[in-house]
């Protein structure tokens, strides 16, 4: 038998001369070229073909922010004020630097213009720190001589405001600047401008006299010294002085006996003897 004659199991070999051979499978259609392949199913929403297809975003063409986003005015005016607040706060530093620094020849000389910037909002108390720590614990009291309705008078005892001030202060985690400070600057004015005998010594001695009493004069009326009728009508001032112990490892001994600085009575005007300060 021949080839013709084996079924279809029969290798075929190349045509004979007159006899067709095999038909060779005529090439489908090409696929497009976005359609998915079989072997990667499409997408059912199509997002994931069309983000391929788009070119990557340059970072920069997003929207701008901060002063970037603002117009060419007012990023000059932004810079104009950054600049403006950077000087003052060199002004301020380097104001502060020579207050606090040493007497020195810059500070001589313009000693008028540095008082001026720092007194009274940024005043620097030093006294914590060395040479000369401060070592001494100083109370201010008051007391006060009343007149009463039937024109008589009175005298109160002594009302420690220091005391009543730490009071205030101790376990509050945010007193008040007046509780820390208001007293304690209001006698260390007054010391600075007078002498030992109490007489002031330069201008700022009456002015630091007025303070004082006038602290004074509303402190006691808060505390309710006059009670209801009646006026306070003169005060006095004077400061307890106790040093601090020294730790027991020092050796060092100091006096525990209290030294008092009596101020004379002070009359209190008209518009003070209530509490005013008019």
């Amino acid at each position: 038998m021949d080839a013709q004659d084996k079924g279809s199991d029969a290798r075929h070999g190349p045509a004979e001369p007159g006899v067709q051979g095999p038909r060779a499978p005529l090439p489908g259609p090409a696929a497009p070229a976005h359609e998915p392949s079989a072997a990667e199913p499409p997408s059912p929403d199509g997002k994931e073909t069309a983000a391929a297809e788009q070119p990557p975003r340059d970072p920069a063409d997003g929207p701008r922010t901060g002063v970037a986003a603002l117009s060419l005015r007012y990023q000059i005016g932004a810079a104009l004020a950054l600049a403006v607040v950077a000087v003052a706060v060199c002004v301020h530093l380097g104001m502060t630097f020579l207050h606090v620094a040493p007497p020195n020849t810059v500070s001589k000389k313009h000693s008028g213009t540095i008082s001026d910037w720092i007194y009274p909002e940024f005043e620097q108390n030093w006294k914590l720190f060395a040479p000369n720590p401060l070592q001494q614990n100083v109370s201010v009291q008051v007391r006060a001589e009343i007149r009463t309705p039937d024109g008589g008078s009175r005298t109160t005892g002594w009302y420690d405001l220091s005391a009543q001030d730490g009071r205030a202060i101790d376990g509050n985690p945010a007193p008040s600047h007046t509780q820390q400070n208001e007293l304690r600057r209001a006698w260390d004015f007054y010391v600075s401008t007078h002498d030992d005998d109490n007489r002031p010594v330069g201008l700022r001695g009456a002015l630091s006299e007025s303070y004082l009493r006038r602290i004074m004069a509303m402190r006691l009326d808060r505390a309710d010294a006059a009670g209801r009728d009646g006026e306070v009508a003169r005060v006095q001032v004077r400061s307890r002085t106790t040093q601090v112990p020294p730790p027991s490892w020092s050796g060092e001994k100091v006096s525990g006996k209290a030294v008092h600085r009596v101020l004379p009575w002070w009359l209190l005007p008209e518009d003070e003897t209530r509490g005013g300060i008019g």
